[in-house]
């Protein structure tokens, strides 16, 4: 199938309810936050936001395909103890990273195979293998940490360029990989084409369960090596660290304006979506406010903007 011919599903799109909001937040937290502003807060604010927008990246597409990823979390911590047994073990860092990246590739793997080929829901499959990653992660480690890494991967993360921290820099490379992949490549094309009309691609001759496998893969290929940041910031590995961060992963791409269906989004609004959320996170930690508050009003953020945004579509419909 040629690119054209995709293209008409790549139809222009308002900017969606999360771009004011997410600003109001950002300036409310500038003019409401004692220290929010200062250059240390910044800094700590882009490194808390840096695996998010890894983790986001790749769900936006998984999204579009109208699937969804439960175990990214699951297996984002099965991919830092990987890392951290093989440093611990005496491996190189090249090695170890080597070693996440494919742990996190066959899971995507499997996840894309079961889902395309056999037709089982996303969500059951990734609820399932999110279960088989945290039990394969808490037997490698008798539910403890791992520790005794070295000095090379934390290292790595306190590293920086021109002044921009490194977690940062990897946290932009995927962004800009995955918008070349989306809008340049034959990819892009079938991510949309899947997502907006499955059977027209698979009536033009194209391998429609292999491009769709391959949005899983690369899924798990980011897992994998986000797995460097989150293994670098603690210079240590626990089988439970990131349990529930592909929930702020699916809140920032729903934030952000990408429909469950008909392959409809866009990953400037994903990355707005990280923002708003790392900002929010971090002006409520600054206030003291607990975790479980934190959430519930990221929860009440993500309606906000549903409602928001299916009331422009009830009023353009009517």
């Amino acid at each position: 199938m040629q690119a054209g011919t995709l293209a008409v599903v790549r139809r222009p799109r308002p900017l969606p309810a999360i771009v004011p909001i997410g600003l109001t937040v950002v300036v409310l937290a500038i003019l409401g936050v004692h220290g929010f502003a200062s250059a240390r807060n910044v800094t700590n604010l882009g490194l808390q936001g840096a695996i998010l927008l890894m983790l986001s990246m790749p769900m936006t597409l998984v999204i579009m395909s109208e699937g969804l990823d439960l175990s990214a979390g699951a297996v984002l911590s099965l991919c830092s103890v990987a890392m951290a047994l093989a440093l611990a073990g005496g491996h190189g860092l090249s090695a170890a990273l080597a070693l996440s990246i494919a742990v996190g590739a066959a899971f995507g793997l499997g996840n894309g195979m079961l889902i395309s080929l056999l037709g089982l829901p996303p969500f059951v499959v990734t609820l399932g293998t999110l279960g088989i990653a945290q039990g394969i992660a808490l037997v490698l480690t008798d539910g403890n940490a791992v520790s005794g890494l070295g000095p090379a991967v934390s290292a790595l993360y306190s590293r920086s360029l021109l002044g921009v921290p490194y977690p940062v820099l990897a946290a932009l490379a995927t962004w800009w990989l995955t918008h070349v992949l989306l809008y340049g490549t034959r990819f892009g094309n079938y991510v949309y084409a899947i997502g907006g009309n499955r059977d027209a691609l698979v009536l033009a001759g194209a391998r429609a369960w292999a491009w769709h496998v391959a949005v899983y893969v690369y899924m798990g290929c980011v897992v994998g090596f986000a797995a460097l940041l989150l293994t670098g910031r603690m210079n240590a590995a626990h089988p439970t660290v990131a349990i529930g961060m592909e929930f702020d992963a699916i809140a920032a791409v729903v934030l952000g304006g990408t429909s469950f269906e008909r392959g409809d989004g866009r990953l400037f609004g994903t990355a707005i979506g990280v923002a708003t959320i790392a900002v929010l996170r971090n002006a409520l930690d600054l206030l003291g406010v607990e975790s479980s508050l934190q959430v519930v009003s990221i929860g009440v953020l993500i309606m906000v903007v549903i409602v928001i945004d299916s009331l422009r579509k009830a009023r353009k419909s009517a």
